[in-house]
């Protein structure tokens, strides 16, 4: 099963400028509880955007850049060959951004959404559209605002119908 995740805005916004466009700390929970032990498949500027490696996770990292080489990531050139290293794995997953998102949606079973409630206007990334008649809502939880969370979210799992 092969298992995008992402956290996107009302508009599919992701991030901009390589980075995250709000901060809640319980997605991050989720995030790693869910991703912890398993191939986890992203750009190069993705990985790019972390000060070290995550912990436990196998990183695999697309690039068109032939001679890119980087401690602690396994380095291919498209989503096949990113798919095949992970092919031991119940569960890869595909975590961004979103040209790979793009080249992930058709090859995945399941996608982990989590919808941060907001408008991001300034956003230069964006999760793909995805069709209610291909994909199944099989689970929602939602999550106020509150100190910690200047968004209220909804956690989504989508499955492939």
């Amino acid at each position: 099963m092969i298992t995008m995740i992402a956290a996107a805005g009302e508009n599919n916004e992701l991030g901009k400028d390589n980075d995250l466009l709000w901060h809640l700390p319980d997605d991050f929970k989720r995030f790693k509880q869910l991703t912890t032990g398993h191939y986890i498949i992203m750009g190069r500027k993705t990985f790019e955007t972390f000060p070290k490696p995550l912990p436990n996770r196998t990183h695999i990292v697309i690039t068109r850049n032939k001679g890119y080489t980087k401690e602690g990531a396994v380095v291919v050139h498209n989503m096949k060959e990113a798919l095949e290293l992970a092919k031991d794995d119940g569960q890869p997953f595909i975590i961004g951004g979103g040209e790979i998102y793009k080249m992930g949606l058709p090859l995945a079973n399941k996608i982990e959404l989590t919808r941060v409630h907001g408008k991001f206007e300034d956003a230069d990334t964006y999760f793909p559209e995805f069709s209610v008649e291909n994909w199944k809502l099989t689970y929602k939880e939602e999550h106020p605002k509150d100190e910690k969370h200047k968004y209220s979210f909804t956690y989504e799992t989508w499955a492939r119908k």
